[in-house]
C-alpha cells in the first residue's frame, strides 16, 4: 500500500522580478518520514517553506499540503503544520512555561488543557527543570527545544524545521536530532528538515532532496543516494556525497 502523501508540488516556481528562486520544483513526502532538505544558502529552501505554508504566492505549478491548496487555504495548512524557524522567537523575560502558555492561549487552549499539553511537552523536550527559568538566560539548545515544545502543544501533522541544529555546539547537536528522531516516531508526525549540512540529515532522514540555484537536483532514499546510481539534473550519476560536493562548491 502506498504512504499517504502529506507534501507534493508539481513544476512550483516562484520568481521575483528577473530572479527566480524556485525552478520547477516536484517534491512528494509521505507520511511518517524525516525529509531532509539539503542545500547551500540561496539554493530556494526557505522560499519553498513560505510557498509551503501559504505566505507567498508561487509564480506558476501545483502545490498540496494535507490536501489544502497553501494559497487558498492557509489557515487549514496552518492548523495542520507547525513550523520551527532558523531564529526561534519567544519574550526573554518570560518563563519557558509562560511563553508556553502563551502560545497555548493563541492556539485557542482553556488553561486546563493548555497546562495539560504544556506540562507534556516540557518532559518530551527535556526541559522540565528550566521551565520556570526566564527564556532569556537560556542556551541557544534549550531555544531549539522551547521551540519543538510549542510545536508539539499545537499537535500538528506535520512539522517543518529550519536549519534546526544551526549554532549549536557537537553535543547539543546529537541531543537535537535524536529528539526530533524519537518526536516523529512516537507522535508520528511528518517532518521536512531543511539544512546545509550534510551529516545532519543523513543522521536521521528517510529521504533527501537536493536543491542549488532553485532547482532539486537529486532525490531518493539515503540507501539510494549512497552508491552511485542516482541521476542528477544533467544525467550523470552519483553518489549523495559526490553530489553535495559538486552542488555545495558551485554555490
Amino acid at each position: 500500500m502506498q504512504a499517504e502523501t502529506v507534501i507534493e508540488t508539481e513544476g512550483l516556481t516562484k520568481r521575483y522580478g528577473s530572479k527566480t528562486a524556485v525552478d520547477g520544483l516536484s517534491l512528494r513526502v509521505s507520511r511518517g518520514e524525516i525529509f531532509g532538505f539539503l542545500g547551500p544558502n540561496g539554493a530556494g529552501k526557505t522560499t519553498t517553506i513560505l510557498m509551503l505554508l501559504g505566505l507567498t504566492e508561487p509564480t506558476a505549478g501545483r502545490i498540496d499540503v494535507l490536501g489544502f491548496n497553501p494559497t487558498r487555504q492557509p489557515l487549514q495548512v496552518k492548523r495542520l503544520v507547525a513550523c520551527l524557524p532558523e531564529n526561534v522567537g519567544y519574550y526573554r523575560d518570560l518563563t519557558g512555561r509562560q511563553n508556553l502558555r502563551y502560545v497555548a492561549r493563541l492556539n485557542g487552549l482553556d488553561d486546563r488543557e493548555g497546562d495539560s499539553r504544556i506540562e507534556e511537552a516540557l518532559r518530551r523536550v527535556g526541559l522540565v527543570e528550566a521551565a520556570d527559568k526566564r527564556a532569556g538566560t537560556y542556551s541557544r539548545g534549550m531555544r531549539q527545544r522551547l521551540g519543538l515544545a510549542e510545536l508539539l502543544i499545537r499537535r500538528p501533522r506535520m512539522m517543518i524545521l529550519d536549519e534546526p541544529t544551526l549554532g549549536l555546539d557537537p553535543q547539543g547537536i546529537v541531543a537535537i536530532l535524536d529528539l526530533i528522531r524519537s518526536l516523529s516516531a512516537e507522535e508520528k508526525v511528518s517532518v521536512l528538515l531543511c539544512s546545509h549540512q550534510l551529516q545532519h540529515v543523513q543522521a536521521i532522514c528517510d529521504r533527501v532532496g537536493i536543491m542549488n540555484q532553485g532547482r532539486l537536483v537529486a532525490q531518493g532514499t539515503l540507501q539510494e543516494l549512497a552508491g552511485s546510481g542516482v541521476e542528477a539534473a544533467d544525467g550523470k550519476r552519483m553518489g549523495l556525497e559526490e553530489i553535495y560536493l559538486r552542488y555545495f562548491q558551485e554555490a
